[in-house]
């Protein structure tokens, strides 16, 4: 099936709300082995909408809208695609009931009732999050169009839950995805080390760059779940031998899940002292369900007076090497760890930019220390390429710290090599 995805708002058109439902419906499509051939926004106008239906229509088999279902004067998708599509606007009950619960003890207005008109004959997609249903129905062209609210918080569930299913299920196969993430070496590089598998055509495997790190998605289509689970088995095993330590979890979200969910698994427990990251690797822990359980707790020490102070950093360390030195961040990670009685300690020191860099310690020099009770493993990161911002240098920092914690509760190699070099080979 080849797509089309039109988001609908003037908001989008205008750059006053950034337009993430696009992103988000053309990754699930991918996953689900649709092929999407264009996007476009238009804004809240019935004559430009029309056009841009009529035209998806004629090219592609699947039409997808978002935006525009709610119940203001602006909000004329349903009635703009049902007219081009040459289908009729009904009342559907249950809907109707589902808005009148959400409304109740409050005014419900005419307004609100129209989001329960919906097109004659159509799958009606419940909204779990809001007021306005979503839909999906078949033209007499025997094209396929789902429409879907424009929230993210309303999209994201409904098209997981309900969209997606409608649209396999009308080809009577299965797909199934697989995601393996990869921090420490770049997309371009892994592109190269699995070209041949990435050449398959049953079952895919695609590499995708994300912020500091990468992932591969491997995808199969069977005639049933579970024979799309064992085609993409061998891929994925295949990919944890040739990418080996650098594969942090299968079917995750990120290397805080994985660290979160590995210091649960053994038991352990950790805690921070954080300087040019400003608390940021704590706050990816604690996002994290089940943090609590093992974090014990983190320290933002900017200060040379508050590093000695709240970690039992030395003076003369501070003034002999500086704040941003592998003897600092040792300390660091020593002192937070005998303060918090956890098992693992971490410190972070260095000079995020885009200012106070020196010839001898550059904008992007960061020392991570990691002290497990058996002494204290550091890791360099040195500034590589150009400069690429405050924020994604804090964050890199962050990454490489929970790549530390992760490689040495798995018993891996490589706790003390920079992941921040490796991603040149990837850009």
């Amino acid at each position: 099936m080849n797509a089309e995805i039109i988001s609908v708002g003037t908001e989008l058109l205008l750059g006053h709300t950034i337009n993430t439902d696009t992103a988000f419906v053309a990754r699930e499509l991918s996953a689900a082995g649709v092929s999407l051939l264009y996007s476009c926004t238009v804004g809240d106008n019935p004559e430009r909408l029309k056009a841009a239906v009529e035209l998806a229509l004629s090219r592609s088999d699947v039409l997808i809208t978002t935006g525009g279902l709610g119940p203001t004067g602006d909000d004329l998708t349903k009635e703009t695609v049902a007219a081009a599509a040459r289908k009729k606007l009904v009342l559907h009950e249950e809907s109707l009931r589902r808005i009148e619960e959400y409304f109740k003890g409050r005014v419900l207005g005419e307004t609100q009732k129209k989001q329960a008109m919906l097109p004659e004959g159509c799958t009606v997609f419940r909204n779990d999050c809001g007021t306005a249903p979503g839909c999906g129905f078949t033209t007499d062209a025997g094209k396929r169009v789902v429409m879907l609210p424009g929230p993210p918080f309303e999209l994201i569930p409904m098209l997981k839950n309900y969209a997606i299913p409608y649209l396999t299920q009308a080809e009577n196969a299965a797909i199934v995805s697989r995601i393996v993430r990869v921090f420490g070496l770049g997309e371009g590089y892994v592109a190269e080390l699995i070209d041949d598998l990435c050449a398959c055509p049953n079952p895919t495997a695609a590499t995708y760059a994300k912020e500091g790190e990468m992932f591969v998605r491997v995808t199969a289509r069977a005639a049933d779940e579970a024979a799309a689970e064992a085609m993409c088995e061998p891929v994925v095993r295949e990919l944890q031998k040739r990418l080996g330590g650098f594969v942090y979890g299968l079917d995750v979200e990120s290397l805080e899940e994985t660290v979160v969910k590995e210091l649960a698994a053994r038991g352990k427990t950790v805690a921070t002292a954080e300087s040019c990251t400003g608390g940021l690797l704590a706050k990816r822990i604690t996002d994290i369900p089940g943090a609590s359980d093992v974090f014990h707790m983190g320290c933002v020490t900017y200060a040379n007076e508050i590093k000695t102070m709240l970690l039992g950093v030395p003076e003369e360390t501070l003034r002999q090497y500086g704040a941003v030195s592998p003897q600092t961040a040792e300390a660091m990670a020593r002192g937070i760890k005998e303060r918090s009685g956890a098992d693992y300690g971490i410190g972070i020191t260095g000079v995020a930019g885009p200012g106070g860099g020196t010839e001898e310690k550059p904008v992007g020099l960061v020392y991570l220390a990691l002290c497990d009770g058996d002494g204290v493993k550091l890791r360099e990161m040195r500034p590589a390429g150009r400069y690429r911002g405050r924020g994604y240098l804090r964050g890199l920092a962050a990454s490489n710290a929970l790549d530390m914690i992760r490689r040495s509760l798995q018993g891996l190699g490589g706790v003390e090599q920079a992941a921040y070099s490796q991603m040149k080979k990837g850009g």
